[in-house]
């Protein structure tokens, strides 16, 4: 298809929103915008396969901007192609209450599929929505679920390690609806690229297994970008990115090839030059005329047709197969069966198990009524209990299974597990809880943006043992607890495991830190009964007191059990205890006031006991027995012993406490 005046036209268009709104709002980054702009028109009128009327019909083609800070690219096509965004929305491009933030954020706004800006998560989040589009595709078949995954990414995204973990996972198995486009402008805020980074991103593209499509100079002929894109698409087997060398600023006369065209307005004279050059009128702002604006609108619509289509053979799969189609519109409503939670396990006093056995075993009881699971380790599926018995393994060009090994990618797991998240599926992973922070930026994201990821954490504390501090988590607990939107759950036993499971599944958004141990603990008398209805409250009675109620012992994950043989001491001294187990600070805050005074009124004593950090504990209780410390090499059970997490330290700190409560001595 040959170009005409018109996209021409529509091209300079985007350059000139892109330099008037960062131009407008004193901030943002004109020059990949100004660059891409002619990618961008490609990808929007000739390639992708979308209705823009329905940005969430679920067979669309997907893009994703990994260099977000290009956003003015994309806000530009989505208002063009007629996603919702209006002029009005560029025109207030990164200012308070937009729809058009510094970088894109997920659901912000019509058609955009994740949150980009970390440079790298992107490209990472893109290897999760082609494997989820694979996996759907061979489970459900081609007619209801057969799109591409279009990915956008620069040299700071090639230069994150995250991109190396992702693009080496997606060239193992085999991804070849993945189209990544390698904007290789050469320049960084530093300046040239060459300051830190001379990789040869073909070879090393080519050594994990992908398919190359090296364009050169090729950054203004639509023709040609087409040719690369469409020879990407037709590498079935295998990922592909094309490289293309771009000049960032381009055409301005003064900023092309600069950092200052990376991260800075041009200034009103040089806009004036380059809408010259691109023939624009020089004395307006956000410049679009009918007749471009008429022909992207006519490109979004176009994919109307398909989706009708769509629509059609959904409907043909229900009456032929009833069954798939169920587990089918399961998926793509991220939910379980009717009735999925009457396959939950529970637990009677007596048993012994640690939590994370109880979470696979929990997993392995639902997974058939929960068709959206897939599961996985950062290769430690066995340890972190998300080896799914007896599932289909998926490997390389075999998508179907719902056991997925992430290989040592901790950063690249946790970037894929949020694509998948967004792409109908309900990504569970999982690595020891010390390795979380290898994951925190993909984390992060998931917490900002809702998405619905099981990140699986284990050997909770020092009680993993003999592998010493390295591996023994005290910090990591309080940090997610500080992340706005985490859900932490750390649940105290195996009963309250599978209410964890419910909670996350039944959400209607946010990810789930399921906090697990190494270590065997009790099953507690009262869980089976009580943690259906506490769990989700965040914080709930398990032991009751006496007559009257002298002190509360609160506990999390494996300390509960202390706290209730601290209160049996406790009691033979005639002291009244009521145990609270919390498993989640997040849903207890979200209770009513009348419920948290319940819980934990005022004017009690109010004792806390974590194997992990103090700190936030002043938010709930009085004093606390944790560990402000890092920890050692010993069997689990010595190290918890020696750092004081017993019910002999516990009661003496209990003692204390009502001591100083009431001035006196018990």
């Amino acid at each position: 298809m040959p170009a005409t005046e018109l996209d021409q036209q529509g091209i300079n268009v985007i350059r000139g929103l892109a330099m008037d709104a960062v131009q407008k709002a004193n901030s943002g980054h004109p020059g990949t915008p100004m660059a891409l702009a002619p990618l961008a028109h490609v990808l929007f009128t000739r390639v992708m396969r979308y209705d823009a009327s329905a940005p969430d019909w679920p067979d669309r083609d997907r893009f994703v901007l990994s260099n977000g800070h290009a956003s003015m690219l994309l806000y530009s096509m989505l208002y063009l192609t007629g996603f919702g965004l209006e002029l009005d929305d560029l025109r207030e491009f990164r200012q308070w209450g937009s729809r058009t933030p510094g970088h894109p954020e997920y659901r912000h706004a019509p058609g955009i599929e994740v949150t980009t800006g970390p440079l790298g998560q992107g490209f990472a989040n893109s290897v999760g929505i082609a494997f989820a589009e694979a996996n759907l595709r061979g489970r459900y078949g081609p007619a209801v679920c057969d799109h591409h995954t279009f990915v956008i990414a620069g040299d700071g995204c090639f230069e994150e390690g995250v991109s190396h973990e992702a693009a080496s996972l997606a060239g193992h198995l085999g991804l070849g609806r993945l189209v990544c486009v390698y904007d290789d402008n050469h320049i960084t805020i530093d300046g040239p690229t060459e300051l830190a980074y001379t990789d040869d991103v073909r070879r090393r593209f080519e050594a994990y297994g992908w398919h190359v499509v090296a364009l050169g100079e090729e950054a203004n002929d639509v023709d040609a970008l087409e040719g690369g894109l469409r020879e990407a698409m037709r590498a079935a087997d295998q990922p592909s990115v094309v490289i293309l060398r771009s000049h960032i600023g381009w055409p301005s006369p003064k900023y092309t090839d600069t950092a200052h065209a990376h991260g800075s307005p041009l200034g009103d004279d040089e806009v004036r030059a380059v809408k010259e050059i691109l023939g624009l009128p020089v004395e307006e702002t956000f410049w679009v005329p009918d007749d471009v604006l008429a022909s992207y609108r006519a490109a979004g619509q176009r994919g109307a047709a398909e989706h009708e289509a769509w629509d059609h053979r959904r409907v043909e799969l229900r009456a032929g197969e009833p069954q798939l189609a169920a587990e089918f519109d399961a998926c793509l409503d991220q939910r379980g069966l009717a009735g999925w939670e009457a396959k939950l396990p529970s637990w009677t006093p007596g048993d012994q198990l640690a939590t994370r056995v109880a979470s696979n075993q929990v997993l392995d009881a639902i997974v058939d009524v929960v068709p959206g699971i897939v599961a996985g380790g950062a290769d430690l599926t066995g340890n972190t209990g998300t080896e799914l018995t007896g599932a289909e393994v998926v490997s390389t060009h075999q998508f179907r299974g719902r056991q997925l090994h992430f290989g040592i990618r901790e950063f690249g797991m946790g970037a894929a597990l949020n694509g998948m998240s967004v792409s109908a599926l309900l990504p569970i992973g999982g690595t020891f809880f010390v390795f979380s922070d290898y994951m925190r930026g993909a984390a992060r994201l998931a917490a900002m943006s809702g998405y619905r990821t099981a990140f699986v954490w284990t050997h909770d504390s020092v009680g993993l043992g003999e592998d010493g501090p390295t591996h023994q988590p005290i910090e990591q607990l309080a940090s997610f607890r500080a992340m706005p939107g985490m859900r932490v759950i750390r649940p105290a036993d195996p009963n309250e495991v599978a209410q964890a499971w419910r909670v996350h599944l039944e959400s209607d958004a946010g990810p789930t830190a399921f906090i697990l141990t190494r270590q065997k603990v009790p099953v507690l008398e009262g869980t089976a009964e009580r943690a259906p209805a506490g769990v989700p409250r965040g914080a709930y009675t398990l032991v009751d007191e006496g007559p009257r109620l002298d002190l509360i012992l609160v506990g999390t994950g494996s300390e509960v059990s202390v706290c209730v043989t601290a209160r049996e001491q406790l009691a033979g001294a005639g002291v009244s205890v009521r145990v609270v187990s919390m498993p989640s600070w997040e849903l207890f805050e979200a209770q009513p006031d009348a419920y948290r005074s319940e819980i934990l009124p005022a004017g009690v004593p109010k004792l806390a006991v974590e194997a992990a950090a103090s700190f936030g504990w002043d938010r709930w209780v009085d004093d606390v027995v944790a560990i402000d410390r890092f920890g050692a090499s010993a069997p689990g059970p010595v190290a918890l012993d020696k750092l004081g997490i017993n019910p002999d330290h516990v009661t003496e700190r209990a003692r204390a406490l009502l001591a100083h409560a009431s001035g006196g001595s018990t």
